[in-house]
């Protein structure tokens, strides 16, 4: 049996669990960064240890070696009787689900059994946010819980994956205003990935918005900064590291948004990030008030998926009050 978990934290938990079979952490961030279509794998792998690298400040010869042996474990499938794949509810967790649903779904299983635990609570968690949250016992529960995987699933999965790495995010919009219910948290799961491109208010997605709110009511220190933001976006899944480098790109824009003490923070370094502080600037305030665009100002080069966002101006703006995208003005 080979299980798959989201990250690290559940991995070791169920490899210290009496859940028998091997267990591989997927170490990715597919909800960041580049995810184009009609890459071969090698250079799709290139690609995302391109820009894993360059965010994280690691090597990528290491990024590309340890994403050969992810592709490397799932091409092994076939020795298993059984193949676990452990998820939740948030979009971090269901981009990487669709990933995979996506690449088993281009494969013949032969014997091998594909099974789902994708949960978005458990009982006795009030403030449930993932299965690192959860004990060994607990992981535990969930094994006996599984679920087959269906063939529409598959399909969705395929899908969805199909969506998310195009190059116009119409095809997202389209995927979740029709039927989803295959897959359960799909649909409010890329709704938030649809509020992280430009808002025609202000040029900032969603994301950066709550940031500088929260900022700007005085959260100033990152050890505050991102629970808050996870109380109060939960559907994102994001890290502290997903976070602070949404920060730190608010802070290192042409025009900053914001300034922040120890500008030098190690993402490796976990205390690092916790004691820098931010201080919203004046012109943060107008963009967040929506007197300024922050794209206007700065220029944009951001992957959201497989949508490219560059140059002076946003092709695809997200009007909030509509729910709908507009053409970049």
């Amino acid at each position: 049996m080979l299980h798959i978990h989201n990250g690290d934290s559940s991995a070791e938990t169920a490899k210290n669990a009496r859940i028998p079979g091997e267990h591989l952490a997927w170490r990715e961030a597919l909800v960041c960064g580049p995810t184009p279509t009609d890459l071969s794998a090698n250079e799709f792998r290139k690609v995302r240890a391109q820009h894993l690298a360059g965010e994280y400040g690691a090597r990528i010869d290491e990024c590309e070696s340890e994403l050969e042996h992810q592709e490397k474990a799932l091409a092994g499938f076939g020795v298993h009787e059984e193949v676990v794949l452990w998820f939740e509810h948030d979009l971090f967790c269901q981009v990487h689900l669709v990933y995979l649903l996506n690449w088993f779904a281009q494969r013949d299983l032969g014997p091998t059994k594909l099974s789902l635990i994708c949960i978005d609570r458990f009982p006795g968690v009030d403030d449930f946010r993932g299965l690192g949250q959860l004990n060994e016992q607990q992981l535990e529960s969930l094994l006996p819980q599984r679920e087959e995987v269906s063939e529409s699933q598959l399909q969705l999965g395929a899908k969805a994956w199909d969506a998310y790495s195009s190059s116009t995010p119409a095809h997202v919009e389209d995927l979740i205003s029709a039927e989803t219910d295959a897959l359960p948290f799909l649909k409010t799961a890329f709704a938030k990935h649809l509020e992280r491109f430009p808002s025609v208010r202000n040029g900032l997605g969603r994301i950066e918005n709550v940031l500088l709110e929260l900022i700007q009511s005085g959260g100033k220190d990152f050890r505050s900064l991102f629970p808050a933001f996870q109380q109060q976006e939960p559907v994102y899944g994001f890290g502290d590291a997903q976070v602070f480098l949404h920060l730190k790109g608010l802070a290192n824009a042409t025009h900053p948004l914001l300034t922040m003490s120890n500008s030098g923070a190690d993402l490796r370094g976990s205390s690092q990030i916790a004691d820098t502080s931010f201080e919203i600037s004046e012109q943060g305030k107008r963009i967040l008030n929506g007197a300024e665009d922050f794209v206007r100002l700065n220029g944009i080069d951001l992957w959201l998926g497989g949508v490219h966002l560059q140059g002076e101006n946003s092709e695809w703006r997200w009007n909030e009050a509509k729910n709908t995208f507009e053409s970049g003005r």
